[in-house]
Parts: structure tokens; C-alpha cells; sequence
């Protein structure tokens, strides 16, 4: 069911539209902790490290795919926001098209490229081969992962942010089932929980598929929506490469950092995987945040109400950062038990190098809560440049940090990368979003512009 959020609260909107998000982002990152802890746990610290080593590979292209769906689908929420169902069609056509595109080089690319990329980033030799397996698995399965998210990314665009949901929960189920199966019954190693995550992707993008298909009317094709036109693929390649761009610069910085923890060790590679996942559990609202205010950009600037954007913006900012103090306060007191998850036995060294990273990273989570905010509301009004340049400052930090701070200071450089980094990006992204928003009230003073509430 498609939702406007042109009119009514934006603080309730965003509660509302965030909150089935927020229970689907916590499901996908539970899953992946049990992912991790079905691994971690029956089959040891280092096939634990081996799929943590590859965590920054697997961003660079994952989230490649996720940055350039939310920029197609930035383009469909202005569409539905404007009213202007044919173009909304027309461009749901045009993103497959890509996508499928897109898909089949990115996958070719990477299977070719995995091994030397591997090598590349320091990765321990008693880890190699099942990182190298695993990231190919996962890298064979760019397909479904692209057309899950272009598919869910649609439906948000619509104001539905439930359904995705219904089909996350359904695929988290699946994927932790195929993980004992593959992992514990057939005995598949590190290469079953890829295989359990690919296919449990794949089912949540056929479920799309066909919910879209039977439930939304407004995406009934006619067939003059349908054929490939070079204007409008330029049109959503010009704001959906430079997202796409800014989470693969994001991610350059991490595997840059990832060589420095590498060479650390695996003891310290899978300390840092699952502190890791800790982190990800206790952010997730922070994402979820940035994810709602894309769709409710979209749809206002479609409808030209930047009153709404300017309100909307305020009361995210102010919802983000009580989560975010919440989020701190679970790493620092319950991060000890969420890493003891993912290891077996006593392993105090393991431990405390984890609880230093959590303890650290937990003072900078609004900063890190104001990136997601900042960009995606950037991006939903078709800025990809400066979100793009964020990216850029996050990967001249992670890069000082590991190629200068990291010698001098050890592991204690490794847990200050991401503060640092989030801190540097937050600059051109406030510095970009208001002069923007100066600029356009500015203009409606201009020209007298007055808005009335639906």
C-alpha cells in the first residue's frame, strides 16, 4: 500500500515510516550475527576472521549495488511525489534494465578480481582460502542482491515500508535454517554460509517480484513505459553512479583500514568482526533514519514543499540522536555479551580487544547518526556530489589513520578510524545541506512563496 508523506507530521511520518525499516534492519543484521555465530561457533576464530576479512571487499560492491538502487528509486519517490504515474512506471522499467546490466559486469568483474584483491589487503595465508571462497559465493550472487533492493527501494519510494519487511523476516528465517544445514549437517564450511546468504537474498527479491506484480496497480505497465530510452537511463545513472560511488569510496577507506588490522593478525581480525556486528546491531536505527528521510525528500520535492523538508530534517535529527545515545549505552554495557555470541570458550584476548573498540566508537554515534540524515536527505533531493565528496573525506581518514596513525599507535588507531571518519564527513555534508536550504529560502522570499498544509 503506497503512503504520501507530503502532508500530515513530519516527526510522525518518520516515526511511522521508520519503524516497520527498523525492525527489517535489525532482522537482516540478527541474521547476520547468527550467520556469523553459527560460524564462529562450529567452526572456529579462524574461519570467524576469514569471513571478516572479506567485510570491506563485500561493502565495495554490495554497497555499490545498494548506492545506486537508492538512487533510482530517489527518482521514482519524486515521480509518485509529483503525481506523475506514466513517469513512475517508466522509470521502474528503466532501473531494471540497468540493474540487470549492471549485475551481470559487476559479477564477471568481481569473481576475476576476488583473489587479487585478497592479497592486496594483507589477508593472513591461515585465512585466505576461505575468504577467497566465500566472497566469491557472495559476489555470484549480485544478481538477486541487486534486483532485492531495487525492488524493495521501490516500494519505500511508495511510502511502504512494511512489505519489505514481511519479506525480510521470511528470508532471515531461511538464511538461519540453510546455515545449520549447510554448515552443520553437509559440513560445507565457511562456502554454506554463503551459499544460505545468497539464496535467502534471492527469495526475498522473487517475493517482491510478485507482491509488486498482484498488489500494486500504479506499477501495471503500459507499453509505451516500457522501452529503453538513453535520456532516461542517463537521467538515473547521473543521480543514482554518484551514490553508488559514495558508498564504494566509503568502503575503499575500510579495506585500506582492513590491510592494517590484517596485519595484525587473525586473533585481532576476528575481535574486530565481532565487535563489528555488535556496532552494526546498536546503529542500525541511524540507517534506518537515513533510509526514510531518501523517500520522504523524495516525495516533498517531487511535491516542491521544501518547508517540509526543512521540518522533516529537524525532527529526524532530534529522533536520531536519542536512539543514538541508546545505541551507545548497549555497546557499552551489553557489547561484552553480544561478542561472547561469536566465540567459544575463554578467550579474554579476543575479548577485551573488542570491548576497547566498542567503548571508543560509542562516544561518536551522533556524529555518525547526522551522517545518514545529512546524505540521504542530500540525495532525495538529486544531490549525489556532495555525498559522494563525504564519502571522499571518509577515505582520506580511514587512509591517514592506516597508513600513518595505525604504526604509532596500534590497535588503538584501528578503533579511532571510524570516529575520525565520521566526524570528516559531516562537514561537507552540513556545509552542503544548508547553504542549499539557504539558498532556497532565499528564493521563496523572493518570489513570495507561502506554503499551505494539506
Amino acid at each position: 500500500m503506497v503512503k504520501d508523506m507530503t502532508s500530515g507530521s513530519p516527526a510522525r511520518l518518520i516515526l511511522a515510516f521508520s519503524i516497520p525499516l527498523l525492525i527489517g534492519n535489525i532482522f537482516q543484521q540478527l541474521y547476520s550475527m547468527v550467520d556469523t555465530i553459527i560460524v564462529g561457533r562450529f567452526l572456529g576464530v579462524p574461519a570467524l576472521a576469514a569471513v571478516g576479512s572479506t567485510g570491506s571487499l563485500s561493502f565495495l560492491v554490495l554497497g555499490f549495488v545498494m548506492g545506486i538502487t537508492s538512487g533510482f528509486s530517489v527518482l521514482a519517490a519524486q515521480r509518485f511525489g509529483a503525481g506523475d504515474e506514466r513517469g513512475l512506471r517508466h522509470f521502474v522499467a528503466m532501473s531494471v534494465y540497468l540493474g540487470l546490466i549492471i549485475s551481470i559486469v559487476l559479477t564477471v568483474l568481481t569473481i576475476c578480481l576476488t583473489k587479487p584483491m585478497l592479497r592486496l589487503m594483507n589477508t593472513p595465508e591461515d585465512i585466505f582460502y576461505d575468504a577467497a571462497i566465500y566472497i566469491i559465493i557472495i559476489f555470484a550472487g549480485i544478481l538477486p542482491t541487486m534486483f532485492y533492493n531495487l525492488l524493495a527501494g521501490v516500494l519505500r519510494a511508495l511510502g511502504d515500508s512494511k512489505t519489505p519487511l514481511y519479506f525480510l523476516i521470511i528470508s532471515s528465517v531461511l538464511n538461519i535454517v540453510l546455515d545449520l544445514f549447510f554448515i552443520v549437517t553437509l559440513k560445507l564450511g565457511v562456502a554454506g554460509a554463503a551459499y544460505a546468504t545468497v539464496i535467502s537474498q534471492a527469495v526475498s527479491a522473487v517475493l517482491c517480484f510478485i507482491y509488486i506484480r498482484k498488489k500494486f496497480p500504479i506499477l501495471k505497465f503500459q507499453r509505451e513505459e516500457l522501452p529503453f530510452r538513453f535520456a532516461s537511463a542517463c537521467q538515473l545513472m547521473r543521480v543514482g553512479i554518484p551514490m553508488a560511488l559514495q558508498f564504494s569510496i566509503t568502503a575503499i577507506g575500510t579495506m585500506i583500514l582492513q590491510g592494517a588490522i590484517n596485519s595484525l593478525g587473525s586473533t585481532v581480525v576476528g575481535a574486530y568482526t565481532a565487535a563489528c556486528k555488535a556496532e552494526q546491531l546498536a546503529t542500525q536505527p541511524m540507517v534506518t533514519f537515513g533510509a526514510t528521510m531518501a523517500s520522504y525528500t523524495g516525495q516533498n520535492l517531487g511535491a516542491g514543499r521544501m518547508d517540509r523538508i526543512r521540518k522533516g530534517v529537524r525532527s529526524c535529527i532530534l529522533i536520531s540522536c536519542i536512539f543514538c545515545m541508546l545505541g551507545s549505552l548497549l555497546v557499552v554495557f551489553g557489547g561484552g555479551f553480544l561478542v561472547s555470541l561469536f566465540i567459544t570458550g575463554d578467550q579474554p584476548e579476543v575479548m577485551n580487544y573488542a570491548r576497547e573498540y566498542l567503548n571508543i566508537i560509542a562516544i561518536f554515534f551522533i556524529p555518525l547518526g547526522l551522517i545518514f540524515i545529512y546524505r540521504n536527505t542530500l540525495q532525495g533531493m538529486g544531490d549525489g556530489f556532495m555525498p559522494m565528496m563525504a564519502g571522499v573525506a571518509e577515505l582520506v581518514m580511514r587512509a591517514f589513520v592506516a597508513f600513518y596513525l595505525a604504526g604509532k599507535l596500534g590497535y588503538l588507531a584501528i578503533c579511532l578510524a571510524g570516529p575520525i571518519a565520521w566526524v570528516g564527513a559531516d562537514i561537507p555534508l552540513m556545509f552542503a545541506y544548508y547553504i542549499k536550504m539557504g539558498h532556497i529560502r532565499k528564493l521563496e522570499k523572493e518570489k513570495g512563496i507561502t506554503y499551505i498544509e494539506k
